[in-house]
């Protein structure tokens, strides 16, 4: 008879012999030559499980508790919540919705987690988020829910985790837990996290993401670890009934003269290197090369150097900062956020127009006091720097200003979907996009409109 059973991230198989093994018809199982046993990686448990189902071998399951959990929630989910968690259920309990910043990604996990009654772990990014689905899963399920992160390790049979402390504990609690959730989960392409995911013997998994896709391709390590895209809804699919209407505004400002000379000077160095060197820059790829090599090529410290001075003029233009002054007096009644890439700029702004502050250098207990007061209408407006993109929990806005930010579309997607709750008065939500004309940043916004 086979036993199968969990055991520091793996899934342990006793009564296999190496020959059994050798055959290759259990998916991801090897023969351990230290502990004379046959062992899989833990996320692929419901792999062999099915593989020796098909193959007609009798075993016993010791890998999981079965433990059930009677849980409900006050949620009425909305047509699209419905259909994504159908759509995840119809592909075994496994799979990624990808729904825009503020469609209740939430809303649907917790119906998921309802639905399947098992031991839940939920892993989480940012102790923010953290705190967050804790508040969210005890209020609805009057559970007690453990924690690991923040300063806590306490498991119970719904845990919310951060993904560092996940990629910690996985080895010892993997197979305490039925079904895990990966909120943000593009953060599992990530190298360091991939073992959180692997290491955790969960049959049933649900990734939540506004972007899936990542630049780097990671994403088809995230479709191996939990399942592929299942459902998936844009913001022009909700905007108007779900989402805020939105309208989407680009100004575009020139350079200073200094600043127009100094860029045109550190984009040409770089741009000459890349003439020199074959390289282009069509991929994160290409990037690490330059990087790489400048640690030993002093042109292309050079040229990587004068890319930043570049990219710093352009995001931080004088009328970049002159232009905001004229939209916060055009919307002094509105809520507006203020994004910017350099935490530099973000003082200068919050001290010439009296905004408040949140950078990655805000401690806890101010970012946290600062947007509750945004909440509860004290603040009208805020202005931060990278750190409100993903992983916590923004109150109401309905302007975005975005001065600087890295291109990508997943930083766009994410700031848009900070303003789109939709508005009890029907409002539109608006977002500028203030761009230096005749600059690397205006062909980046060109691609992606």
């Amino acid at each position: 008879m086979i036993t199968l059973r969990f055991e520091d991230g793996t899934i342990r198989l006793d009564g296999l012999a190496e020959s059994d093994v050798a055959s290759g018809s259990l998916p991801g199982v090897g023969w351990d030559d230290r502990g004379l046993v046959a062992r899989a990686p833990a996320y692929r448990y419901a792999e062999v499980r099915a593989a020796l189902d098909d193959e007609g071998l009798a075993f016993e399951d010791r890998v999981l508790e079965d433990t059930a959990l009677s849980l409900s929630h006050s949620y009425d989910l909305r047509e699209y919540q419905r259909a994504a968690v159908a759509a995840w259920r119809e592909n075994g309990d496994r799979g990624v919705v990808e729904l825009p910043t503020g469609a209740g990604k939430t809303v649907l996990a917790v119906d998921a987690i309802a639905k399947l009654g098992v031991p839940t772990l939920v892993v989480v990014p940012t102790i923010d988020l953290l705190e967050q689905w804790r508040r969210e899963l005890e209020t609805e399920f009057d559970v007690p829910v453990g924690q690991f992160g923040g300063g806590e390790q306490r498991q119970e049979a719904i845990t919310v985790s951060t993904y560092d402390s996940a990629y910690l504990r996985a080895e010892d609690v993997g197979g305490a837990f039925g079904f895990v959730v990966f909120d943000e989960v593009h953060h599992l392409g990530g190298e360091g996290y991939r073992d959180a995911a692997r290491l955790l013997a969960a049959p049933a998994r649900l990734g939540l993401t506004a972007t899936f896709e990542r630049p780097d391709g990671a994403h088809e390590v995230v479709e191996d670890l939990v399942g592929p895209k299942v459902y998936e809804a844009t913001v022009d699919d909700l905007a108007g009934e779900h989402l805020a209407d939105y309208e989407l505004r680009r100004i575009e400002v020139s350079l200073g003269p200094e600043e127009r000379s100094a860029y045109d000077e550190a984009q040409g160095t770089f741009v000459d290197y890349l003439k020199r060197s074959n390289l282009s820059l069509r991929s994160g790829s290409d990037y690490r090369k330059l990087v790489m090599r400048s640690g030993t090529d002093p042109k292309a410290r050079e040229a990587l150097l004068a890319k930043q001075r570049a990219r710093r003029i352009m995001m931080n233009a004088d009328a970049k900062v002159e232009t905001l002054g004229r939209l916060l007096d055009r919307h002094r009644d509105d809520r507006v956020i203020v994004f910017t890439a350099h935490t530099d700029l973000v003082y200068r702004l919050s001290e010439r127009y009296l905004l408040p502050a949140i950078t990655s250098e805000t401690g806890t207990e101010e970012r946290r006091e600062t947007l509750d007061r945004f909440r509860d209408g004290t603040y009208s407006r805020v202005v931060t720097a990278n750190v409100l993109d993903e992983g916590v929990d923004v109150p109401d806005a309905n302007v975005a200003v975005v001065l600087a930010g890295s291109g990508s579309e997943r930083e766009f997607t994410q700031r848009l979907g900070r303003i789109l709750r939709p508005k009890e008065n029907g409002d539109r939500a608006l977002l500028y996009e203030v761009v230096s004309e005749e600059t690397a940043e205006e062909r980046v916004a060109n691609r992606r409109h």
